[in-house]
């Protein structure tokens, strides 16, 4: 066989490192997956953890006279507040009970230059 195949003796071999030579190759392959886990957390997991955090604050820091956009796009003003609801005046006479999750933002109040 090794007469038309003189290769083959060749990469059948023991690699001249001694027996296995494997051991060699995991260092590297650590070093990559270690490289990509942490290129991966800064990129992805830290900013939403920061972006939740801020979250958690703003809807914590709401209070009474507000004015707030759902994230459902509707504008209105807190009138009441509990742990788990928001009351929003959206109109004359017109009040709505929203869970706090549904608050998308706090709207600023803008003062003219003009007036």
């Amino acid at each position: 066989m090794s007469l038309f195949f003189p290769d083959v003796a060749w990469a059948m071999a023991p690699s001249p490192g001694g027996v296995g030579g494997g051991g060699s190759q995991l260092m590297p392959t650590l070093v990559m997956f270690g490289a990509m886990f942490a290129i991966f957390y800064f990129l992805m997991i830290r900013p939403q953890q920061k972006q939740k955090q801020e979250r958690e604050r703003m809807l914590s820091a709401i209070k009474r006279g507000d004015k707030v956009v759902t994230t459902s796009g509707m504008f209105g003003t807190v009138t009441n507040l509990t742990d788990k609801t928001i009351t929003l005046r959206v109109a004359d006479q017109v009040k709505l009970e929203f869970e706090r999750g549904a608050i998308g933002r706090v709207v600023e109040v803008q003062v003219d230059k003009d007036a």
